[in-house]
């Protein structure tokens, strides 16, 4: 029994003190430790010896990780070019430039002067003459290739501005090519070069090197960075005394299409990397008529391999064979015929200048 009502003070207990003052303690130090975690999960360093921190304050200024620890990888993003091809114009208007406005800075001002909007480059002459610096053996053993070792270069970026360029290359109609290989050429009955009106020689496009050449100097021409690609002279020839030609693996007058085609197709695959549009030029005939058996081009053909026509004609002609392109299936005939000759054409359709010879 509490005498006079009062009990005993017993005091808080210390005890529970010290535990109440331990547990804050430990929770500010938990609050801690996980602000510094995050803080310092940025300069964690993973490696093969483990996890090590680098903290910026302790490292010396231009200190290379990757140099203070092999075992640490360093890497760069990668950095992708996408090459940006000049888009093609809606209707071509192409002016026939000479070589030299590959270099002397006046392509663009020819071709707005003229009203064109597209510059055409004769890039393999019919005499044969590359006008590019070619790396191919063929073209260096014959000497077609040009020796001006700055000529790429001033190509390249004249290619890579905003003016649309053609790369034109004569096909068979080669000078210097069977001069200097007469077993790639078309030949008479006596074994010699056989040569047309002009006194020009032809390569044979029964001949797999022959393909195989022209399919690397259009690879060469689209590496330089032509957008368009004009195969002309891409047949048999139609000019000339064809009957003085000999007879056999080289010129069969009953077969003469599958070595075209052949041709084409070569080129076509060796071109498909690089985007560069395929152009064919053809005879008039070929288009009228679906084929034209001298020079063993088709309709079908160009269809299948050519992403533009081009014709030697008038604008009024173009009608007609625009009507029988599109009929055949190449598509927007009337952007992707081009009607060629040595004046302009009309405010419809892509027409191209050339130079008067």
């Amino acid at each position: 029994m509490k005498p006079y009502g009062y009990g005993s003070y017993r005091g808080r207990s210390r005890l529970r003190t010290v535990l109440k003052m331990i547990i804050v303690l430990l929770a500010v130090i938990l609050v801690l430790a996980v602000a510094a975690l995050l803080f310092l999960q940025r300069y964690m360093v993973f490696s093969a010896d483990g996890v090590r921190f680098e903290l910026p304050f302790l490292q010396q200024d231009g200190g290379d990780p990757a140099e203070e620890d092999p075992a640490v990888l360093v890497t760069e993003p990668p950095v992708v070019v996408t090459p940006s091809p000049t888009p093609a114009p809606e209707y071509l208007r192409a002016v026939e430039l000479p070589r030299s406005a590959l270099y002397d800075g006046t392509a663009e001002d020819q071709v707005s002067s003229a009203g064109g909007n597209a510059a055409l480059f004769d890039m393999k002459g019919d005499d044969g003459s590359l006008g590019y610096v070619s790396s191919l053996k063929l073209a260096l053993d014959i000497h077609a290739s040009a020796s001006d070792s700055a000529l790429n270069n001033a190509i390249e970026e004249l290619n890579g501005g905003e003016l649309y360029t053609i790369a034109r290359v004569s096909c068979f109609r080669d000078n210097i090519l069977p001069y200097y290989r007469n077993d790639l050429a078309l030949r008479t009955n006596s074994g010699n070069n056989w040569k047309d009106d002009e006194r020009v020689r032809w390569a044979s496009p029964a001949d797999e090197t022959v393909r195989e050449y022209l399919a690397g100097v259009c690879v060469e021409l689209a590496e330089l960075g032509f957008d368009e690609i004009l195969l002309d002279n891409a047949g048999y020839p139609t000019r000339g005394s064809t009957a003085n030609m000999r007879v056999g693996a080289d010129y069969d007058p009953g077969n003469l299409g599958e070595a075209v085609e052949a041709a084409y197709a070569a080129i076509s695959e060796a071109l498909e990397p690089y985007g560069v549009k395929l152009s064919i030029a053809a005879t008039a005939d070929t288009v009228t008529e679906g084929e034209d058996p001298a020079s063993g081009q088709s309709l079908r053909m160009l269809v299948r391999y050519a992403g533009r026509v081009w014709l030697s004609g008038t604008p009024e002609e173009a009608e007609s064979w625009r009507d029988a392109l599109g009929t055949a299936g190449l598509r927007d005939p009337e952007v992707n015929c081009v009607v060629s000759g040595a004046s302009a054409g009309g405010s419809s359709g892509s027409w191209a200048l050339l130079m008067e010879e």
